[in-house]
């Protein structure tokens, strides 16, 4: 009984705007409570009906549906803008869980790009973006220029003896 007076007074905290939604479109944990305290039935059918969730009355307002009658695609209830103003509202007052799935939840983006990824060509793991000539040969010249400043104590030793680069047949670059 507790629980269901917070839910009533957590209901009474909700914007009108989020209880015109779940009334038009109550969360499934909540009509899964209901139905389950209505019934007079035996335990195991109860206990049945606890571990297999059931689909709500209504299709997903915040998704697309195909109309099997006409053939043609119906747009959701709820356009995108709207979708992510009424989610901005549940997660604010604790209860973005009860919403039907969207793609304009908190966390979904991170989701989506965790399990696509990038979609960059080469931005994949041991994968290397193709990138201009000038910065795929970057990498070899630092590291001969690296090499030769390490080298230039011996290479100044050996022009001073050998007479300022008299007899030299291959001129450092």
């Amino acid at each position: 009984m507790a629980s269901t007076q917070q839910h009533i007074q957590l209901a009474k905290s909700l914007p009108p705007r989020l209880m015109r939604f779940f009334q038009k479109f109550p969360p499934p944990s909540l009509l899964q409570g209901t139905a389950a305290a209505s019934s007079n039935t035996t335990t195991t059918i109860a206990a049945a009906a606890a571990d297999q969730p059931q689909e709500p009355a209504y299709h997903n307002p915040f998704k697309p549906r195909f109309n099997t009658i006409t053939g043609r695609w119906q747009g959701p209830v709820f356009s995108l803008r709207r979708q992510a103003e009424l989610c901005k509202i549940a997660a604010k007052h604790g209860v973005e869980d009860l919403l039907p799935h969207s793609i304009k939840k908190s966390g979904e983006r991170a989701r989506r790009r965790e399990e696509h990824g990038l979609r960059v060509k080469g931005t994949g793991v041991g994968q290397r973006v193709k990138g201009k000539e000038w910065e795929r040969g970057l990498k070899g010249k630092l590291e001969e220029r690296r090499q030769a400043m390490l080298k230039m104590p011996e290479l100044i030793q050996e022009w001073k003896q050998r007479g300022h680069g008299r007899g030299w047949k291959k001129w450092p670059k």
